[in-house]
């Protein structure tokens, strides 16, 4: 670790937060002296105090020890290369429109990879009335269902929750082009182009 580097981003923080050296101390219970010493690059906050300093600042405790915030670079408005993410544990849902740190229930998330679904895969497309009739011959059972879908376009997704015992049967309207994805709960995140 190094403690330059920890104590310039804790000076750059503070400094956001428009907080005195004896501001952020108080909030700590500590001594601005101390605040001092780690601005300095002279040492570095104990183990115990991480989970306050990184609430106090909105920063996630191992960005603090590496001693920066490293920024996603935009990738542009195109909806369809969207990130999706469920968190394992609670099946919280989650989509980010370029890079991104995420966790959930205690756990880093990954983006999920979509698979080119086959032609045995594919969720079923029927035209009606100007929309997409969207089915499956999916059990949908409690423990392995279809947990959303998603259309995207060049400019907008639209996720539609799916329930585990419903049968998987849903409306969008119809759009000249676009990519259907849906998640499995068992085998993960599947698309076709439409």
């Amino acid at each position: 670790m190094d403690t330059r580097k920890v104590g310039e981003l804790i000076y750059r923080l503070r400094k956001e937060k428009e907080l005195t050296q004896k501001q952020l101390a108080d909030q700590l219970n500590l001594s601005d002296r101390t605040i001092s010493k780690w601005e300095r690059g002279h040492g570095c906050p104990d183990v115990s105090l991480l989970p306050r300093l990184s609430a106090v600042f909105g920063v996630n405790i191992e960005n603090i020890l590496g001693g920066d915030l490293p920024s996603n670079e935009f990738i542009g408005g195109n909806m369809k290369k969207s990130n999706y993410f469920v968190c394992p544990s609670c099946t919280n849902i989650v989509l980010a429109t370029g890079d991104i740190t995420l966790s959930c229930c205690g756990r880093k998330l990954e983006p999920l990879e979509a698979k080119k679904a086959t032609e045995d895969e594919k969720l079923i497309m029927t035209e009606s009335d100007q929309e997409w009739f969207i089915s499956s011959n999916h059990p949908m059972t409690k423990d392995h269902y279809i947990s959303f879908l998603a259309f995207a376009t060049g400019d907008q997704v639209q996720l539609i929750k799916q329930f585990p015992e419903w049968s998987m049967q849903s409306r969008i309207p119809k759009r000249k082009h676009g990519k259907l994805l849906w998640y499995d709960t068992q085998f993960g995140l599947y698309y076709q182009l439409v």
